[in-house]
């Protein structure tokens, strides 16, 4: 019986996902279990509360793909692939100890990959010709990077957030606003509501065309001090009238995609390429998606956006590991986490 399918294995943070692919980027199943509930009384991911919820669902959440799939895994599976870098690392090694149990058990080989780069490769899908080369925008919760990306896997390092990611600061403003986490999708309802002219926010960074460096912990502490002052503590948002709620998402959400779309022009300027790609949970925003298709219509450039069903974490992406099971590359079962930021090589 010939081998034709991968097992993918996400647990990068928290998010439990797995999913069988062909060949041919073709999906057999893909179930992700999602840790919003454990999450949300905290405002945000805590790392070892994702470790642990991870121990409880990557069995289920395998077994539950593979009877999706409905293939023989020891037969029919030519490796397990799961990300091995960057993310929290008690969310790494359950997956990766996973993978390994697993390839053991089935006498397969393991491939791993690196989280970020899966997040570009996501725009592959539904597409014949290859994505690459490409300016790889990654925008998250945890990541807010640019890459030239001559492949699929051989990158180099731009530029990107020097503090806060720019998920991060849309979940830490909708706290602020009295949102349920995760915040960017209410923020992003929100603001549809309001004036984006009504507060001038700070674009920190982005009038600097030196760079392509980026941050947002200015920015978010702009929005607090506009909301309650400065050194005040004892501030609720239910003191904001609706309109008030608004026009602050609304001003914020306008300030954070400004300086995105402002770095990803100056990235397709500085080298030349005629592709973006863009990838990670932040990607889903309607209004970012609008803006970087009027930027980069304005540019000439083709715009690749992930699907908003693959922009936040999942395992379907990890397809990465297709690229290098067709050259024979395997890694060893020595193989440790990564939990650093992909720097490209």
């Amino acid at each position: 019986m010939s081998r034709d399918y991968l097992l993918a294995i996400e647990t990068t943070c928290d998010e439990t996902a797995a999913a069988v692919i062909d060949r041919d980027r073709r999906v057999l199943a893909s179930a992700v279990a999602s840790q919003q509930l454990v999450h949300e009384r905290f405002d945000g991911v805590v790392p070892e509360l994702a470790a642990r919820a991870h121990l409880e669902r990557v069995v289920p959440i395998i077994d539950e793909t593979l009877d999706q799939a409905g293939i023989d895994p020891a037969t029919e599976l030519a490796a397990i692939v799961v990300a091995t870098e960057p993310g929290l690392p008690g969310s790494l090694l359950v997956g990766l100890a996973a993978a390994k149990a697993l390839a053991v058990a089935w006498q397969i080989p393991l491939v791993a990959i690196n989280h970020v780069q899966a997040h570009i490769y996501a725009c592959q899908f539904g597409r014949t010709a290859s994505i690459f080369p490409c300016v790889g925008f990654v925008v998250s919760g945890g990541h807010t990077n640019l890459y030239a990306c001559e492949s699929a896997e051989q990158w180099t390092y731009l530029g990107g957030t020097i503090d806060d990611a720019v998920g991060e600061a849309f979940d830490k403003v909708a706290v602020m606003l009295g949102l349920p986490y995760p915040g960017g999708p209410h923020i992003s309802r929100l603001a549809a509501e309001g004036n984006a002219s009504r507060y001038a926010f700070p674009r920190p960074m982005l009038a600097d065309r030196s760079t392509l460096n980026m941050s947002f912990s200015g920015l978010k502490t702009a929005v607090r001090y506009q909301l309650h002052g400065v050194g005040k503590s004892d501030w609720q948002a239910n003191q904001l009238t609706a309109e008030q709620r608004a026009d602050t998402a609304a001003s914020f959400e306008r300030a954070a995609i400004d300086c995105l779309v402002g770095k990803a022009r100056l990235a397709l300027q500085q080298t030349r390429l005629e592709r973006l790609c863009v990838g990670g949970g932040v990607c889903a925003n309607r209004l970012l998606r609008h803006e970087l298709k009027q930027m980069t219509e304005r540019l000439g450039v083709e715009l690749l956006l992930a699907e908003p069903e693959l922009c936040t974490d999942n395992a379907v992406m990890g397809a990465l590991g297709w690229e290098k099971i067709l050259r024979g590359e395997f890694t060893p079962l020595d193989i440790d986490i990564q939990p650093g930021l992909l720097r490209g090589k």
